[in-house]
């Protein structure tokens, strides 16, 4: 289990400690992703899929059984591995440029450094914006120099926790466009949580079904479809049905616990 930008989780488990009582919010965890493969997670809320993310970028503190990256366990963050989130989190007081180049390393020389920026800004299509700041950004701009700025220092794989989950409707399908290009030419392994099944099917290789409390892997689904894929194609619409059908089966049981 050494290629290169291959990913390889098995048996993971994962617990916290809540008012003095062991929870287990990850159990018998087992996927394998390939080099420059999309997978995308979906499952009901808090069945452990940012704790998952978390724990493969080298945040999510001690567990159980093995993450392999590269050959290599995954004990810490690393940049091998990129996040992320919902939120974009830039840096308000820096530029967009100085956002993208905030993570590369100090020992990069600036010629190199400035020339790595150009690159990445181009890539995710913000020319004119380099001196912009965030408050001057759109949410899906925003979104796509946090994709940069992951992107500078060339992890094998990068985690995306809902990158487009506070976009609208209209943004949201132009930013999947965007993703699926920015995937393309950077040909990494990328691994994304949604709660959008067509978001899922659009951009993914696979997609990974998790159960609730604690959170294994029901199912996972490959999506063989030629891209562009086409939303309203008869193959496109019985793959959503039947990641329907496992998810609704998944959210009835997750509700009728919690009631």
């Amino acid at each position: 289990m050494t290629e290169a930008g291959k990913l390889y989780i098995r048996g993971l488990n994962k617990k916290f400690n809540v008012d003095a009582k062991e929870i287990s919010v990850l159990e018998a965890i087992n996927l394998t992703v390939e080099r420059g493969e999309f997978v995308s997670i979906i499952g009901t809320s808090g069945c452990g899929k940012t704790t998952l993310l978390k724990l493969i970028v080298g945040l999510g503190g001690s567990y159980e059984g093995d993450i392999i990256l590269n050959g290599k366990r995954v004990d810490g963050p690393g940049l091998d591995r990129g996040i992320v989130f919902q939120d974009h989190r830039l840096l308000p007081w820096l530029t967009v440029s100085e956002n993208i180049g905030f993570g590369l390393d100090a020992k990069i020389k600036k010629a190199e450094r400035q020339e790595i920026i150009r690159k990445h800004i181009q890539l995710i299509g913000l020319r004119g914006f380099e001196k912009a700041y965030p408050y001057q950004l759109s949410g899906g701009m925003a979104q796509r120099a946090a994709i940069a700025r992951s992107l500078v220092n060339r992890p094998a794989i990068l985690m995306l926790d809902e990158p487009l989950g506070a976009l609208d409707a209209l943004t949201r399908m132009y930013m999947q466009r965007e993703l699926e290009k920015i995937w393309k030419e950077e040909r990494i392994a990328m691994i994304m949580v949604t709660h959008d099944v067509e978001e899922a099917i659009y951009l993914a290789d696979k997609v990974v079904v998790m159960s609730s409390r604690p959170g294994k892997i029901n199912k996972v689904i490959p999506i063989p479809l030629a891209r562009p894929r086409d939303r309203d194609s008869y193959e496109f619409i019985r793959i959503k049905d039947e990641i329907l059908k496992e998810f609704h089966l998944e959210a009835e049981k997750y509700f009728s616990y919690s009631i």
